[in-house]
């Protein structure tokens, strides 16, 4: 029960790391606040974790923000941890084939949501004594991608902010790392996977294994793998890091 009593923020719990990840916390004994886009995802989280605070957010609204950290101090007092864990992903284009305003959708969901949430979520912690802050970043956000430059830019300036962040509020006992998984058996995988296998006239097991051909390991991550780092970064006892991009990635960052 390493986060008995602690109030969590989630965004993008609906599917994906940031349902599974409100599981996992919530089993630890977290108090949950939860967000999403998804309307219909989240009629499902009351009947999986009925104690928990359920709020419609865009995160790329500063509006959306302000009400649901709002929302989480009137409910529970006080703000321990947030994932800025929502986002969205990309068609596969060249540079060149990408639409400007595919790009302004990437910066808008993926970046301007992480900004929005630091902004929000930095007072609340202030005031609480402290706090552990953790963005969902990306492999792409450290390594090229080519193909998905604007999801890159994206996901290369939640690194960005999250190195920031830290070292502006690390004098407040608030830590701010980053997660960066590569391939990993989420909706957003599938999605991008469906893509090649498009392009290259196969299915989706073919395209599965092209991928994790890129992968030292072999193999794409399953979902677990990714969120029990989530929750290692967010423990109680992990105190002395901040500022840091960890890649979840079976070895892709280190060839």
């Amino acid at each position: 029960m390493r986060f008995e009593g602690r109030v969590i923020m989630i965004s993008g719990a609906a599917s994906g790391f940031g349902r599974l990840a409100a599981e996992k916390f919530a089993a630890e004994g977290a108090l949950l606040s939860l967000s999403d886009i998804d309307s219909v995802g989240l009629t499902e989280i009351p009947d999986m974790l009925p104690n928990a605070l359920i709020s419609h957010v865009n995160v790329a609204e500063e509006a959306d923000h302000a009400r649901w950290v709002a929302e989480t101090l009137d409910r529970f007092g006080k703000l321990d941890v947030a994932l800025n864990n929502a986002g969205v992903g990309s068609p596969m284009a060249p540079i060149a084939e990408t639409p400007v305003a595919e790009f302004d959708r990437m910066m808008a969901v993926n970046a301007r949501g992480v900004f929005l949430g630091l902004k929000h979520q930095i007072p609340a912690m202030r005031a609480n004594g402290g706090g552990a802050i953790l963005n969902t970043a990306s492999a792409a956000g450290i390594l090229g991608a080519g193909h998905l430059s604007a999801y890159a830019a994206a996901k290369h300036a939640v690194v960005g902010l999250t190195r920031a962040a830290a070292d502006e509020v690390a004098r407040y006992n608030i830590r701010v790392n980053a997660i960066c998984p590569s391939f990993a058996s989420t909706p957003l995988f599938d999605e991008m996977a469906d893509q090649v296998a498009d392009a290259r006239g196969e299915d989706r097991d073919a395209a599965y294994g092209r991928i994790a051909s890129r992968v030292p390991m072999r193999r794409v991550a399953s979902a677990e793998e990714v969120v029990t780092v989530m929750v290692s970064l967010c423990d109680p006892a992990n105190t002395f890091m901040t500022g840091q991009a960890i890649p979840v990635d079976g070895g892709l960052s280190a060839i």
